[in-house]
């Protein structure tokens, strides 16, 4: 369940707020994605990088050899890494619902900071595969009228999901029927 627990940017590693930030507006507090998104992108992860490991051990069995040790070593590696790096990228992602716009944050290297105004959104998508449903999370997808923009919040609650995706869909008609 999503609790009514806001963060600051300046509360999230590498997101420190300043006057001068671009990435961390004054006063501004984002609500987290749920930590089932990180269940998922490590069995994804996992999937993806066990079907190789599993290959390559199996040959360095029927093959046997000391080279063997350098690729399973080099993917053990990889598994390790991303390990640490999955639960960090899903900490830094989160949403600040403004009056005329939402604001969605990722990134922990390459930070990103999308502003959607409401205006702008042509309508909402909820997705949810079967690992997310699983792990109790859905994808709240935006689409607006720029072909370009990559508006998305992956890791929500279903009920988090459709509440947001009401919400949006209704401040963006209201806006709409402004203009």
């Amino acid at each position: 369940m999503l609790t009514d627990e806001r963060t600051t940017m300046s509360d999230t590693p590498g997101w420190q707020g300043t006057a001068r930030n671009p990435f961390a507006p004054e006063g501004l507090s984002f609500t987290p994605v749920s930590r089932g998104l990180t269940k998922v992108r490590l069995i994804s992860a996992a999937v993806w990088l066990g079907l190789p490991l599993v290959v390559l051990v199996v040959l360095a069995v029927l093959f046997p050899g000391w080279w063997w040790s350098v690729p399973i070593g080099v993917l053990v590696l990889l598994v390790v890494w991303l390990g640490w790096l999955i639960p960090r990228q899903v900490g830094s992602i989160g949403y600040a619902e403004r009056d005329e716009d939402l604001l969605i944050r990722k990134g922990i290297l390459f930070r990103q900071l999308t502003v959607v105004p409401y205006g702008r959104m042509q309508y909402v998508d909820v997705q949810a595969g079967p690992l997310d449903r699983w792990a109790k999370v859905a994808k709240v997808q935006l689409h607006t009228a720029s072909a370009q923009t990559d508006a998305s919040i992956p890791g929500l609650p279903p009920e988090e999901a459709s509440r947001l995706r009401d919400r949006l869909s209704e401040r963006g008609e209201s806006r709409l029927a402004g203009l």
